[in-house]
Formats: C-alpha cells, structure tokens, sequence
C-alpha cells in the first residue's frame, strides 16, 4: 500500500513539475506575441527580442520531473523594414522589427496547452487510482 501511494505521490509529483514549467512557457510566449510588433526606444536600437525557455531535468520524490531552468533571447536576426518616419528608424531609414513570429509562437502556445492539460490527466489518473486501491482495500 505504501509503495502505491508513493509511486502516484511521485507522479503527481512530476506531473506538477511539468504544469509549473508549462504554465512559465505559456508566460513567455504571451510576452513575445504581446511584443511582437514593439520597435526600439532609441533610433538605430534594437527592439524586443524574442525569449526562448530552457528547460532541465529535475529530481523530484525520487523521481525525474522537469524544471525552467533559464530564459534565453532567441539570436534570430531582427527583421527590418523601411520606415523613415519612425522615431526608431537608423540613418538609412530601416526600422528593426522583432524577431518574433506570431504564427510559430500560437502553435508554441496550443502546443504547450496541450502539454498542460495532458500533466492536468496524469494528476487525475494518479488520484483515481489511489481512490480505487483505497476502496479495494476497505472491501
């Protein structure tokens, strides 16, 4: 009975590790789709860069979850566009744009719901069976 309820507790366990580390990946795609279409504060700057979450193992109740380790910028090229007019824009008129794409950061989100959710099943399905070997064994 003990080892049961170990083994779920260290399912739920990294189950929980791995809802922690989507939930922070869905933060950070917000922030690039949010600032996607921001330029430079100074003329010539560079505007927001895209940021990428690295992830790692972590050891959790004996088992191996996940854990955001860091945040990266991702080292793409900005894109650029001609734009004279623009406060942001350099000597040569070209106004750097962010290196984020809306496209892959809303499929980097349904995919990273999808991860979640499917952590947010393994917590259920965890619980489930420790309700049903707990009524196995009242019986």
């Amino acid at each position: 009975m003990a080892e049961i309820r170990s083994q779920s507790a260290a399912a739920m366990a990294v189950a929980a590790s791995a809802l922690k580390a989507q939930q922070g990946r869905m933060r950070i795609i917000a922030e690039n789709i949010a600032n996607a279409n921001s330029t430079a504060r100074t003329a010539g700057g560079d505007p927001y860069r895209r940021q990428v979450p690295v992830f790692r193992p972590a050891r959790i109740e004996g088992a191996e979850g996940v854990q955001m380790a860091r945040v990266e910028g991702d080292q793409k090229d900005f894109k650029t566009e001609y734009d004279p007019g623009n406060p942001a824009a350099d000597a040569k008129g070209y106004v750097k744009l962010p290196n984020v794409d809306t496209l892959v950061e809303a499929l980097d989100m349904k995919e990273a719901q999808r991860a979640y959710e499917a952590n947010l099943n393994v917590i259920e399905t965890a619980r489930s069976m420790q309700s049903r070997t707990l009524d196995i064994l009242k019986k």
